[in-house]
């Protein structure tokens, strides 16, 4: 090989991969060319290497590689830059992503919860085994409501925290199984069916909806979501598309990872309204408003900024950076 004649044939090519590795931002053929480029690019410098050995033309295009490498894994970004995008764009377009999902896990759980109420409380050796009378109106005028108020406001929003915390990353961890998702939502509704059945035998049905409101709506609201990631997580694995299934799990993982931020944020929220507010003797109106105020403020940011996002391209996913490392990588 003559290593003069083969520089001068690639030069042009070279420049360009330098010039797009020097770009902060990328439209996709911009993205896709640079990937072709730095595909190119690995291919000549392994027939250099092998011909000529070390050399300055290998050397300056190894350093022309190593820097679009860079762009395509964001691995020169500055965490702390990144936060705001994080939180308008990457955030909001994954929970955007997931809208479907969460409305089918809702309405399955709400119509799951409302047929196990229904059969507990037509049937009175099903509802016996929950306690006899004396004890199920225990439950239903004294325990239920003392459960908000007998412990402090603050340790009791920590616990409550991290209890919901836990069932949401049990719902991602373990969403690939296929089976987890599908167990905690039905363990959910059970206990919603249960819980409201009792207090229903009572005649206590406002009890129950007017205790449940003000934090349930954004806590129940944070765990379909949760539940929502994992189907999704599971799904990418059944149905990988054009990916190597490993990389199509990874990918869809590694996003899921920020719904777990988001999801982290929204049920500390719930847990601040269930340890400070639905234990508060304040009117219902205003109690239940806090609540579907935070509801409304996570829903316009699920999907109004979410739609937003997606709609300006982000995927809620990777970016066409890291779609191109896979590319390469399953190459």
């Amino acid at each position: 090989m003559d290593l003069d004649a083969y520089t001068a044939a690639h030069r042009q090519e070279w420049d360009r991969l330098d010039a797009l590795g020097a770009k902060r931002s990328f439209s996709g053929a911009e993205a896709d060319e640079l990937i072709e480029h730095y595909q190119a690019g690995a291919t000549q410098l392994s027939q250099i290497a092998s011909v000529a050995g070390s050399s300055v033309q290998g050397a300056r295009l190894s350093v022309s590689l190593s820097r679009a490498r860079m762009r395509f894994t964001a691995a020169s970004s500055n965490v702390l830059s990144q936060l705001p995008r994080f939180f308008v764009v990457q955030l909001p377009a994954a929970l955007y992503q997931l809208r479907w999902l969460t409305l089918i896990v809702a309405l399955v759980t709400v119509a799951v919860a409302a047929l196990w109420s229904f059969w507990v409380l037509n049937d009175p050796q099903v509802l016996a085994n929950f306690g006899t009378d004396a004890q199920l109106q225990k439950i239903a005028n004294d325990e239920f409501i003392n459960y908000y108020s007998e412990n402090p406001a603050a340790s009791f929003a920590g616990q409550v925290w991290t209890n919901n915390a836990w069932i949401a990353a049990q719902c991602i961890a373990f969403g690939v199984t296929g089976i987890w998702v599908p167990y905690i939502i039905l363990q959910n509704a059970q206990g919603l069916g249960t819980t409201s059945a009792v207090l229903f035998s009572q005649g206590e049905a406002d009890t129950f909806f007017l205790y449940i409101a003000p934090h349930g709506l954004l806590e129940l609201t944070s765990v379909f979501v949760a539940a929502a990631a994992g189907l999704r997580i599971f799904w990418a694995w059944v149905a990988p598309g054009g990916l190597p299934r490993a990389v199509s799990l990874a990918r869809q993982a590694r996003s899921m990872f920020t719904v777990v931020i988001g999801l982290v944020l929204s049920l500390f929220v719930s847990g601040i309204i269930e340890g400070f507010v639905t234990p508060q003797p304040w009117p219902w109106p205003v109690k239940i408003g806090i609540g579907a105020l935070a509801l409304a403020a996570f829903l316009a940011y699920m999907l109004i900024l979410g739609r937003r996002a997606v709609r300006a391209g982000e995927t809620g996913d990777l970016s066409a950076f890291e779609a191109g490392a896979e590319r390469i990588y399953a190459a």
